[in-house]
């Protein structure tokens, strides 16, 4: 694995980016990790596995590096997997929420979310609760929290009870929880849904977004956006029609980040027979997106992250193959089709899903790294040049 390894892009500007080794406060056998970033907190959750027992652990980033590592949950129904990953996130009044899966029936293909909150840093967490109510022993996952009004928070995820009877499709759905962690009511954002690619949320000025990979009847699995706005999920836009056709899920979602009605998506195709990441913006919301922007260097893997910075531009991460070996890679450009130069943040990544979040004026950077049959997080930091 290399750190702060740099490579030049033909016709890019210089790397805006510097890279900083960071501390990782998990342990030996880690992995999934995730970053959120809310209510003026970085948090960085991961499971470490030790044999048939999982653990939900966190820490939350502060100015010497990390808070001791807290436990959510340990047990041996909970499911650790590297692409549906568990999420810790920081709300603005103090609360943490955490999301995860558990075992469902003994069966692979069936498991339920879980959910619970913290009043006190993570100390204890309230009894965990199931938000969907169906009662299938089906799969349901890749959940993303996001803050709602009033102190609240919402949840989307991928939910399979009409597969139950072997004929219908995942679909997107979303619930509310108030301030107190009562249940709102659960929504169906869209109906036909790819079965197993991560989804993102991002929180603009007129209110939560999610990012997702639709399914068309004909297997077209492009990128779709929903809004949240007058108290309804608006009907799904695609962010641009790839024209991808798969039979099969790819496990490769898009990402989705927001600052006010600045609003950006990354993602990655296989349209063609060729492994592309793009990004495209919005700068009404997510109501419409501009023409899409090539990512990666020319044979990306996908796995993608993004952020947008406070002039409008973004820092995109992604895999990239390069000499048969996959690389990390980090860089910014802006509606314009500015590309800066990218940085390698990690090489040997595998199928994992890296991670990417804000940390005061940088970014801060999770994926896991193998070696000798175990796994374990690792950190960076990517630092503005002055």
């Amino acid at each position: 694995m290399t750190l702060a390894a740099q490579t030049t892009s033909r016709g890019a500007a210089p790397a805006p980016f510097r890279l900083e080794a960071v501390t990782s406060p998990a342990g030996a056998d880690s992995l999934a990790p995730q970053l959120t970033s809310g209510g003026g907190r970085l948090v960085l959750s991961w499971i470490e596995a030790h044999e048939e027992h999982a653990t939900l652990k966190f820490a939350v980033r502060t100015a010497s590096g990390w808070s001791e590592a807290g436990t959510v949950v340990s047990s041996a129904s909970v499911i650790a997997n590297a692409a549906d990953v568990p999420m810790v996130r920081a709300l603005s009044n103090g609360t943490l929420v955490a999301s995860w899966l558990e075992e469902n029936g003994g069966d692979d293909e069936s498991y339920d979310l879980r959910v619970a909150r913290s009043v006190n840093a993570g100390r204890t967490w309230s009894a965990p609760v199931t938000p969907h109510h169906d009662g299938t022993k089906t799969q349901h996952g890749f959940a993303s929290i996001f803050p709602a009004a009033g102190g609240g928070f919402g949840l989307v995820w991928l939910d399979g009870r009409a597969t139950v009877t072997g004929g219908g499709s995942m679909t997107l759905r979303a619930v509310s929880f108030d301030v107190n962690g009562a249940e709102r009511g659960e929504a169906m954002i869209d109906a036909r849904v790819c079965d197993c690619c991560p989804l993102s949320t991002a929180i603009t000025s007129e209110g939560p977004i999610v990012a997702y990979r639709d399914r068309s009847a004909d297997e077209i699995r492009d990128i779709a956006v929903a809004r949240f706005a007058a108290g309804k999920w608006a009907p799904p836009t695609t962010v641009h029609r790839d024209g991808w056709k798969i039979t099969g899920c790819p496990v490769n979602g898009p990402s989705v980040g927001a600052d006010r009605a600045n609003v950006a998506v990354a993602w990655f195709t296989g349209a063609g027979g060729v492994g592309r990441a793009f990004a495209a913006f919005s700068s009404d919301a997510g109501r419409t997106f501009g023409a899409p922007i090539r990512v990666d260097e020319g044979d990306a893997v996908g796995r993608v992250q993004i952020h947008v910075l406070a002039d409008g531009s973004a820092a995109v991460s992604w895999i990239e193959l390069f000499e048969s070996r996959s690389q990390l890679r980090l860089r910014r450009l802006d509606r314009s089709g500015f590309r800066s130069t990218s940085i390698v943040v990690a090489e040997g990544m595998g199928s994992a899903h890296p991670r990417l979040a804000p940390d005061g004026e940088g970014l801060l950077v999770a994926w896991v790294e193998g070696t000798r049959g175990s796994t374990r997080v690792r950190a960076a930091r990517a630092a503005p040049f002055r």
